[in-house]
């Protein structure tokens, strides 16, 4: 029998509950208050409209684009996996991935048998041909952005591609200035990682136009993409009461990454620096008993599926899973 490739991610395991889980990027401090209660208020006593027709309108106002150019996904994953397939449809044979980096978007190129392509920085992408190319600005694992001059000399570099930025870490950046996405990419947003709320799977597509791909992703979509509550939260993402609480989360992490930074410090960890994210890569010592971490209710993200050896992914948690992390170091 054939092995089928699986994703590996950080939070649940299918083992007993993580009392301080370091492995996930999703924000601690969440969720908002008030898209909250809207989330719990969705009514799910009836179907969504298929077309989400007020959801986009109240998207495309925020990002100043016609609502015919948003596309609902239900999570990130999902909108890697449809747009993949679209490419494929349109013919492409090739897709671009950073490399380290989010490793559903080789797996859903390997999945239909196309090829991939890894790149490290800008000067290493060169498609000889029209590809997928994806891009993740902040990046992960590693926590650092290219910023605007370098993510528009990718994007010339590949001019002729479909060039996707995914744009899920953007809302917990903690430093610089947000990077410009150039014009004809597009955008993929997944606000629940940010409000905390990555239980809900939701996300969207801000495509550049109406061309092939984008007629393509329409017609691979299921009649209804989101639930109700994935609608709510999709719905009350730009409000200005949420993004206050982002802004003033993001103050909050600020802290906490600078005293968990300093924590491992003191236990001579090696940390990358000139990130922009609450979490980052970090190398301790000597290796790490994973396992025994994971008995006392503590789990890192392993990079090695990354091409990492040795290294972990870490994001910032509050003073008392620090602590906890300190006891078990």
């Amino acid at each position: 029998m054939k092995t089928t490739l699986l994703a590996i991610h950080g939070g649940p395991d299918g083992g007993p509950p993580i009392a301080h889980d370091f492995s996930t990027n999703a924000n601690p401090l969440g969720p908002p208050p008030a898209l909250w209660q809207a989330v719990q208020e969705a009514d799910r006593r009836r179907y969504p409209d298929p077309q989400y027709r007020a959801l986009r309108r109240t998207l495309a106002i925020a990002h100043g684009a016609d609502p015919e150019q948003i596309l609902p996904a239900s999570g990130g994953a999902e909108a890697i996996r449809r747009l993949t397939l679209a490419a494929q449809l349109k013919g492409l044979r090739e897709v671009w991935v950073p490399q380290p980096g989010f490793g559903d978007y080789a797996l859903a190129a390997a999945a239909l048998g196309l090829e991939v392509r890894s790149y490290a920085n800008a000067q290493e992408l060169q498609p000889q041909q029209p590809a997928l190319v994806w891009v993740c600005e902040p990046r992960n694992p590693t926590g650092t952005c290219l910023g605007s001059e370098a993510l528009a000399e990718l994007a010339g570099r590949a001019a002729g591609s479909i060039i996707v930025v995914d744009c899920a870490y953007e809302p917990l950046r903690l430093s610089g200035e947000p990077t410009r996405v150039p014009d004809g990419c597009w955008q993929l947003h997944c606000p629940n990682k940010a409000l905390g709320l990555t239980g809900i799977r939701a996300a969207y597509l801000l495509a550049p136009a109406q061309d092939e791909a984008w007629s393509r992703m329409l017609s691979l979509a299921p009649s209804w993409v989101l639930a109700a509550e994935g609608e709510a939260m999709l719905a009350h993402w730009h409000d200005q009461a949420t993004q206050t609480w982002l802004a003033e989360s993001r103050a909050q992490l600020r802290d906490w990454a600078a005293s968990q930074r300093a924590l491992l410090a003191g236990f001579n960890w090696r940390q990358l620096d000139k990130g922009c994210t609450p979490f980052w890569l970090a190398k301790p010592p000597a290796p790490l008993d994973m396992a025994a971490l994971r008995e006392q209710g503590i789990k890192l993200r392993d990079a090695a599926s990354f091409g990492l050896a040795g290294w972990v992914r870490i994001a910032a948690l509050p003073p008392e899973s620090q602590d906890a992390l300190k006891e078990a170091l």
